[in-house]
């Protein structure tokens, strides 16, 4: 391990922002990102060696290597959390258009999919059955839903999201809305009571390692789409019609009142889903 990959290590090691799998992910990328430079020729002493050329060489090394548009934009955020934690973040521009990154185009395919019921009762782990059931009620990630602790988040009319359980670090809350919601948050209490829905014997990646396996078992091989359905409801329970992707009116067909009540919607379905931009919205409504 060379200077410059202590130093990452180091930074990473001390900051404790952002969930595990946040912290692990940044401290993964900042170890291949000292490899890829010490390969490209650099010497970099420090962290704080870092100048607007090492991250002009680093991308296009990514973009030589063709990797996706997806995979250079996480990258992109741990350089921004690289300059940030050694006070240099106007080292990188604000815009990843300035590195010639494309942007990911919204697919036109609907990925929404609602919660088959037969398939979560054949979970081996009533905990398990639960965490996708979280997930498909309130739009939870996966590691939301098995780090969900219900003493500390049911505030009886909304749950509260701790940055430590969410992508980003980023607390967020979201209303219950029915009694059904109520009804699933009295199951989760009853099973999980002062813990979360990982079992009391297991660590967390332990524990979503075995609920990967599980249900794709079962053959519940997209739980992402949950959070889609659970989007496209919101949108629907807001404005009172379907989302474009769910074969609403398309954008451009809207009134001026309907874009009105289109861009609040999405501002609260942004704001629930975890997300800190509106136009992310695309991807799930269309």
């Amino acid at each position: 391990m060379d200077a410059l990959a202590f130093d990452l290590k180091k930074i990473a090691t001390s900051d404790r922002t952002g969930s595990r799998q946040t912290q692990a992910d940044r401290a993964r990328m900042s170890q291949a990102m000292a490899r890829d430079l010490r390969n490209m020729g650099f010497r970099l002493p420090s962290a704080r060696s870092l100048k607007p050329k090492h991250i002009e060489r680093l991308v296009k090394n990514w973009q030589k290597n063709n990797l996706s548009a997806g995979v250079i934009k996480n990258r992109m955020a741990t350089l921004r959390w690289w300059a940030k934690s050694i006070n240099k973040a106007s080292v990188v521009h604000r815009s990843n258009n300035a590195y010639g990154i494309e942007r990911r185009s919204a697919s036109a395919t609907n990925k929404a999919q609602r919660l088959n019921l037969d398939k979560v009762a054949k979970l081996p782990c009533r905990r398990m059955q639960l965490a996708v059931r979280m997930a498909a009620a309130f739009g939870l990630r996966v590691e939301e839903a098995l780090k969900f602790q219900p003493r500390l988040a049911d505030k009886g009319d909304k749950i509260a999201l701790k940055p430590s359980w969410t992508k980003g670090g980023r607390y967020r809350e979201i209303p219950i809305f029915t009694e059904r919601h109520r009804e699933l948050l009295n199951e989760v209490h009853d099973a999980a009571g002062d813990g979360s829905l990982i079992p009391d014997d297991k660590i967390y990646i332990e524990h979503r390692k075995s609920f990967e396996y599980q249900t794709l078992k079962v053959g519940m091989s997209n739980l992402h789409g949950l959070r889609h359905n659970y989007a496209q409801w919101r949108y629907k329970s807001l404005t009172g019609k379907p989302c474009p992707k769910a074969s609403g009116t398309p954008l451009k067909a809207l009134t001026e009142a309907e874009r009105l009540a289109d861009r609040d919607a999405r501002m609260t379905i942004a704001e629930e889903l975890g997300h800190g931009r509106i136009d992310v919205t695309k991807a799930y409504l269309g």
